[in-house]
């Protein structure tokens, strides 16, 4: 039988109704090139095999709901949230994350503290190959305390051209370096300013803290 002697139309199995070929998806098995049941009723056979093996293994099956337009549904929450309350999933059909913002956040706190004991670990793993005993190593050999100054040592600084990590630095200290860019002379002409308007004990100090970002970048001396 030619391609052309080929019915255009046939029965669905379940319901029995007459419907186009291109509503039955396409399988190389069969001899017109299309499945026993049309798209629909595929769709509602696969969703009751899924319900029936979630039944046998104990779980939940997801019912599927109507969303309307502009809005997306949050299983964990189950609440239906605007399109903006999700984050952005390139691998989704959607484009949406399956959870809101808050329970995203939330699962993959659970997550991290799961896999790596807490979300300090995790983040300190992934941003700087450090763990928190290394941290703490580090800021004992500083002495208990920032690398510049007598403040509490709080974030781990690291040079972002190579990615080395240099210290553990106050919040004061580690905003300073960022505000600079890492640039010595900028440090050094900030610390002139503050000479030339500041009184004599303030000047000191401000050439002593100077002194001390700079050593700092510098690093140790060969």
């Amino acid at each position: 039988m030619s391609g052309s002697d080929l019915p255009t139309q046939k029965h669905r199995l379940d319901c029995g109704e007459l419907k186009e070929l291109y509503a039955f998806p396409r399988t190389p098995r069969r001899r017109d090139g299309r499945g026993p049941y049309c798209k629909v009723c595929y769709s509602m056979r696969y969703r009751q095999y899924r319900r029936r093996k979630a039944e046998q293994e104990g779980r939940v099956f997801r019912e599927r709901r109507d969303v309307p337009a502009g809005m997306h549904y949050c299983p964990k929450c189950e609440q239906l949230k605007t399109r903006d309350q999700f984050p952005r999933n390139r691998a989704a059909k959607n484009g949406l994350a399956s959870y809101c913002k808050p329970c995203h956040n939330e699962k993959s706190k659970a997550a991290c503290e799961k896999a790596h004991g807490s979300t300090r670990d995790y983040h300190l793993r992934r941003r700087y190959g450090l763990t928190s005993a290394d941290v703490e190593a580090m800021i004992e050999a500083q002495g208990g305390t920032c690398a510049t100054c007598d403040s509490k040592p709080e974030h781990v600084d690291h040079d972002h051209r190579t990615g080395r990590v240099r210290g553990v630095l106050c919040f004061n200290c580690n905003q300073a370096l960022g505000n600079v860019r890492d640039n010595i002379a900028t440090l050094h002409q900030l610390g002139r300013y503050l000479r030339r308007h500041a009184p004599a004990v303030d000047a000191a100090f401000a050439s002593q803290f100077e002194a001390s970002l700079a050593e700092y970048l510098h690093g140790p001396a060969a």
